[in-house]
């Protein structure tokens, strides 16, 4: 398994699962960041969970003990407000998303609108009401250009989990025979984003985390190395029977900072 991550300049770690767990740091996590640093390597943390924001993350991550800068949190909505100013600029947006995800895209400049959109953007809406539903599920059968900021069917929480966007997904489709874009991981928009951001070619960033669907399948799907962890959602039994499969497969990252 040597000479993974040869090429690799940037770990894009995944948080929730791989980095901590239910409020607490993973033991050896700061290890990794440590190896990673010790090597001449960077890292960035990445989530799809477009209900949240920068600044909810890296309060998070100050209350486990590990401050860390605003440029360190890439959050699926940073890919979504990217990709709508390169290909859309100026149109008309109608957004499903709570309040945080919403001053994100006004901060970056998006066209929100109520009425009229040319396209719609759905998020992780923890705000979600039926007006909304009904006012989308219409933009969409009237033609509306359709995104979504990442395909996650649930979202973990401390005593469970909650739906999130991918649950969504399949509610709007069941109602308009509608399928969003999707933009956040595993899609390449999260790839051309990233190497964009950091000027960067594929071959120097490498994708870290404990969710197939998304952590391992981006990195499957467009030739860049990855590794999953055991320490969140995904167990060795399920990694055997699934046909994504990443680089390598460890139990947390303390064991993953020994192929560096």
């Amino acid at each position: 398994m040597s000479g993974i991550f040869d090429k690799t300049k940037y770990f894009i770690i995944d948080m929730d699962g791989t980095f901590y767990l239910s409020g607490n740091l993973i033991e050896g996590s700061t290890d990794f960041i440590d190896k990673v640093k010790s090597t001449g390597r960077d890292f960035f943390f990445f989530t799809n969970n477009s209900s949240n924001n920068v600044e909810v993350c890296r309060n998070k991550l100050a209350a486990m003990g590990f401050p860390v800068g605003e440029d360190k949190v890439i959050v699926s909505s940073h890919v979504a407000a990217d990709y709508l100013n390169r290909h859309y600029p100026g149109k008309r947006v109608y957004l499903l998303g709570n309040e945080r995800l919403t001053a994100d895209m006004r901060k970056a400049g998006i066209n929100l609108v109520e009425t009229d959109p040319d396209i719609v953007l759905l998020g992780f809406d923890t705000t979600l009401t039926y007006e909304k539903i009904r006012k989308a599920a219409k933009f969409l059968v009237n033609g509306a250009v359709y995104l979504a900021t990442h395909p996650d069917v649930n979202c973990p929480t401390a005593d469970g989990f909650k739906p999130d966007t991918g649950a969504m997904i399949e509610m709007f489709a069941a109602s308009t025979g509608r399928r969003p874009e999707v933009l956040g991981k595993p899609m390449k928009p999260t790839v051309d984003y990233i190497t964009g951001m950091l000027g960067c070619t594929k071959d120097e960033i490498a994708f870290v985390g404990d969710r197939l669907a998304t952590d391992i399948a981006i990195g499957m799907n467009h030739g860049i190395p990855c590794a999953l962890v055991y320490s969140g959602v995904t167990t060795p039994e399920e990694y055997a029977a699934s046909p994504i499969k990443a680089n390598i497969a460890v139990a947390d990252l303390r064991e993953l900072a020994n192929y560096l």
